[in-house]
Parts: C-alpha cells; structure tokens; sequence
C-alpha cells in the first residue's frame, strides 16, 4: 500500500507520499497544490490519497518543524529506497549526514565517498533527490559557496529561503 497527503510548511504546501517501509518521495510547493500533486503522482502514479502512517506524520511534524526554523535532526525518518540506484543512495546517505544550520560542498560530499572528481556526479544525484527536506540537498552548495542548483520550484530562490530558515547562510549570492 503506498499513500500521499499534502502538508503546511512555513514555505507552502508540500507533498509526501509513503509505504510501509518509509517515505517513497516528498515534494516541494509548486504554484499550485494541484501542480504539487501533479509533480509528486507522476513518481508515484499507484499512491492514494490517505491519512498518513504513524511514520509519515511523524517525518511531516519533523519537515514542518525545521521549516519554522527549529533544528531538528530527520535522520531517523525511514526511507524506502527501493528504487534507488546504489551510488545515489550513498550521496543521500551521507547528505542526510549535514546537520540543520551547517551546509558542505559537491566536492566535499564527493571526497567523503572517496574520489573529489565525483562532485558533479554528486550533483546530479542531489538533483534527482526524491526526498528534499528529509535529504537536505538544499545544504549542498557549490565550491565558491554559491548556492549551486536546485531542482525544486522557485530553484535557488527556494534553496536560500531554506537555508535562511536554518539559519545555515545569511548572506547568499543568488
């Protein structure tokens, strides 16, 4: 059984969906709950609105918690990674590693798995993230600091309000 539901966070609605072994996939806002949805059943086609497990709502207090700006750590959230490729599960893996307020690098991500020219490869795998917030890809910035690229709406602009929240950067260059 795999379900989804929508929840409020302090940057707007977003989306999680679920089976019994974790968390399958969690979407950030789009313009709309409708295109948010949209975004989230195209991963996710065989989900069914639901209320969520015990499990699911505990991710979706923790995702909504740190996007007030509490520190709170969700390394503990269960993850179902099935369908995740072996190299990307590591990258996510040892980003989930990043604590609340704290950011790295591609290249330092990329030295920490065992060869500094994996940076961009580490890049593509954050920009496939299925799991944002609770993968905090958003903690991940270039090696100049500059903020890199994110794949969610709003892109870098979302990345920095993020990172602004957990009071990880202040003063990003866009």
């Amino acid at each position: 059984m795999s379900g989804y539901s929508l929840f409020d966070t302090a940057i707007g609605r977003c989306a999680v969906a679920w089976t019994d072994r974790g968390l399958v996939g969690v979407q950030l806002p789009e313009v709309s709950d409708a295109a948010t949805l949209a975004r989230l059943r195209r991963r996710h086609p065989e989900a069914q609105e639901s209320v969520p497990s015990t499990e699911a709502g505990r991710a979706i207090e923790g995702m909504a918690a740190l996007l007030r700006g509490e520190r709170v750590d969700l390394g503990d959230v269960e993850l179902d990674m099935e369908h995740v490729v072996d190299f990307h599960r590591r990258v996510f893996e040892l980003a989930r590693t990043i604590p609340a307020g704290r950011t790295s690098t591609y290249g330092q991500l990329a030295a920490q798995l065992g060869d500094p020219g994996l940076a961009r490869a580490v890049g593509e795998a954050l920009g496939r993230n299925p799991f944002p917030i609770v993968v905090p890809c958003h903690r991940v910035l270039a090696a100049s600091g500059h903020l890199g690229g994110f794949s969610a709406h709003g892109g870098a602009t979302t990345k920095r309000r993020m990172l602004i929240i957990e009071g990880a950067l202040l003063e990003l260059e866009l």
